[in-house]
């Protein structure tokens, strides 16, 4: 039975990417109250915003840099604050890195790591307590194809990714008997800008559009059964490239 987002809370990190300005707009759609949380590109959060706004939602828009740890730890009670409660966490933001093993640098490697499995687990941490409050508790944690292959030259971004799905699924099983839902979503090649500076070979032809994911989203946040416990794959076409 499909339940309603009307005055939800959501908090979207990553929400001037391509997946995220899109979710963002799927649960505006829907009523939801949002709170675009974390990116210093003003000029991207600013047009996610105001797609929201065509919606007559008033986003809470926090910007700020989330591999700083002060900003981490206290975003999510300033949105609480803002709003009075917190439903929702989606936990978009991620950067990607492509280079070949033996030159990646550890700098890589923290930088990685640090927005990709960090950034998530904290905010998770910090979330758990308002969800405790709400009658919707939902986290979404976005990952990739990668959690569950591995491709060339991707070897921190596939850790990640396989780090983030791994925390996500234990962290699923430990808080359902409270009622809170939380799932990881992995899609395969999406279009978004992140994709094209990682595989500047791809045109899009036969790729998942940012959309796409986005109504997987909303299907997970307005459907609150029992027939997804932690994850979801997303795949497409046969020759899309990182569903192989």
């Amino acid at each position: 039975m499909k339940v309603t987002l009307k005055d939800k809370v959501v908090v979207v990190t990553g929400a001037g990417g391509g997946i995220g300005s899109a979710i963002c707009e799927g649960v505006a759609k829907e009523g939801a109250r949002i709170a675009l949380c974390g990116g210093n590109n003003l000029e991207k959060l600013n047009a996610s915003a105001d797609i929201i706004r065509e919606y007559g939602v008033d986003p809470y828009v926090l910007p700020g840099d989330l591999a700083n740890m002060d900003f981490l730890t206290t975003c999510i009670d300033k949105i609480a604050q803002h709003f009075g409660r917190i439903d929702i966490l989606i936990n978009n933001a991620g950067i990607a890195h492509n280079a070949p093993f033996e030159e990646t640098k550890m700098e890589d490697f923290d930088r990685i790591m640090n927005i990709n499995v960090k950034v998530p687990f904290v905010l998770c941490q910090k979330v758990l307590p308002y969800l405790r409050e709400s009658n919707h508790a939902t986290i979404i944690n976005i990952a990739s194809v990668v959690a569950h292959k591995g491709y060339v030259n991707q070897a921190i971004y596939t850790a990640s990714k396989h780090a983030l799905h791994g925390f996500t699924k234990s962290l699923a099983n430990e808080v359902y008997a409270e009622n809170i839902r939380v799932h990881t979503v992995c899609p395969g090649g999406v279009f978004t800008d992140m994709v094209k500076v990682t595989r500047p070979d791809l045109t899009g032809e036969d790729m998942i559009m940012p959309e796409e994911i986005a109504d997987i989203v909303l299907f997970l946040l307005t459907r609150r059964g029992n027939a997804v416990i932690d994850d979801i794959c997303v795949r497409r076409a046969a020759k899309n490239p990182f569903d192989v």
